[in-house]
């Protein structure tokens, strides 16, 4: 089977090889999957790819706490390493409550398959029930990308997202640690670290949105303004290379006259000529110069 196919029904009967795991189940409520049998705990480890990385506490300790009284609603998923060995493709976060709770052993289902559909059903499923942070989803989407070739096309045909979704998700591994540091955390929201990502300054830009409890909206017009402030001094130094040598040189010698920055924008039949002050003071004494002569 080519991986073209592979993809499209890794996509398609996701939900058939994994079950609706993690899924809102009232406590009354029939299993609707069945473990293939109980393990002990300690015979179970964490899948070290797991695009999943940050877990909250006070959510672990309440599921522990439903663990302790209704048990394990929906087994975790599988798959076998060795004898007595297994490792986990779906259900982690499950997995460390029943710790928490001190649960001697667990319900599994076991899938047997290879380290790419491991890592593909991990980084899919997680993404389907919305259980990734942006950044996680991000490097989650990066990791196929980089390891099997999955283009961006792929990727929001499997996921059930647009392409723009997955390029607007990878533009946030653009952004410094700091930046992302905030996003993980849950301080910034993915609008706001994508409008930061064009920026010449993000890390600072995400601590004053941070501090200011900035919207998102808000967020776009401070990183406006920063391109904007960015992109003008750029602009005049392509306007001053594009002068001929005569004309850099007599701004040269108005400046040092005056003490200040002087622009000279000639074009044939005219043009004209910029002086830059930075004070009221200065303004006068511009005034006083060209009053006296």
């Amino acid at each position: 089977m080519n991986d073209d196919v592979s993809k499209r029904r890794l996509g398609r009967g996701l939900a058939a090889l994994i079950g609706e795991m993690d899924q809102p189940v009232p406590v009354e409520a029939e299993r609707i999957i069945s473990a293939d049998r109980m393990i002990p705990i300690e015979f179970v480890s964490r899948n070290p790819r797991n695009p999943r990385r940050f877990f909250d506490d006070a959510e672990l300790h309440d599921l522990a706490s439903s663990i302790r009284q209704h048990g394990i609603v929906q087994p975790i998923v599988v798959r076998t390493m060795s004898r007595d060995r297994y490792e986990i493709i779906a259900g982690e976060r499950r997995w460390r409550a029943a710790q928490l709770a001190g649960l001697i052993e667990i319900p599994v289902i076991v899938r047997d398959v290879d380290d790419k559909t491991a890592l593909e059903i991990a980084i899919v499923e997680n993404v389907q029930r919305a259980d990734l942070n942006a950044l996680e989803e991000a490097l989650g989407y990066e990791q196929l990308i980089a390891e099997y070739g999955y283009t961006q096309n792929d990727l929001g045909e499997i996921i059930g997202k647009s392409r723009s979704h997955v390029a607007n998700s990878l533009r946030l591994l653009k952004l410094p640690d700091p930046v992302r540091d905030l996003l993980a955390a849950g301080s910034l929201s993915a609008g706001h670290a994508r409008a930061l990502v064009s920026t010449s300054d993000p890390a600072s830009l995400a601590r004053t949105i941070v501090a200011k409890g900035m919207s998102v909206r808000d967020a776009e017009k401070l990183a406006q303004n920063n391109i904007k402030a960015q992109s003008e001094p750029q602009q005049a130094a392509l306007r001053r290379d594009q002068k001929d040598s005569d004309t850099l040189a007599l701004e040269r010698t108005l400046s040092d006259a005056l003490g200040l920055e002087v622009a000279i924008n000639h074009k044939a039949g005219g043009g004209q000529i910029k002086i830059s002050y930075k004070s009221l003071e200065q303004l006068e004494e511009i005034c006083r110069l060209l009053e006296r002569r």
